[in-house]
């Protein structure tokens, strides 16, 4: 089951400076910088109340967000939802229907296990899964 809003991603062309906006707009300053690199993209999060901005800046212009700011620019990426299983949830959604870039869980920023879903099922709006590490 969805339990909440765990955060929105944004597309950006460089995390330095679009925390500046964003710390100042959020008034709240970024918690965590990493690098995934299987996605090859270098993430930022800042808390909004009890959800997330995450920054998503490519590392390498092939990725998935490299491709996404080539095509669209920056902007929304992705909306991720927090859920309590996400391999229960995975088989829900797909009983259901939808179509998943990911039938699997994988190792995903800010501590998570997460899968996608393909926006062609989803009005053209990426759905991320997460789920905290145990």
């Amino acid at each position: 089951m969805l339990k909440k809003i765990e955060h929105l991603g944004i597309a950006v062309q460089s995390i330095d400076e679009s925390l500046k906006i964003f710390e100042s707009l959020l008034g709240s300053k970024c918690y965590k910088i990493e690098s995934v690199e299987s996605e090859s993209v270098k993430t930022a999060f800042l808390m909004i109340g009890d959800s997330k901005i995450e920054l998503l800046e490519a590392t390498n212009p092939d990725s998935a967000i490299g491709k996404f700011l080539q095509k669209k620019g920056q902007g929304i990426h992705h909306i991720a939802f927090d859920v309590e299983d996400i391999v229960t949830e995975i088989e829900r959604l797909k009983k259901e229907g939808f179509e998943l870039i990911h039938v699997s869980p994988k190792e995903g920023a800010d501590n998570k296990i997460i899968a996608f879903l393909h926006p062609k099922s989803t009005e053209g709006v990426l759905i991320e899964l997460c789920q905290e590490k145990i």
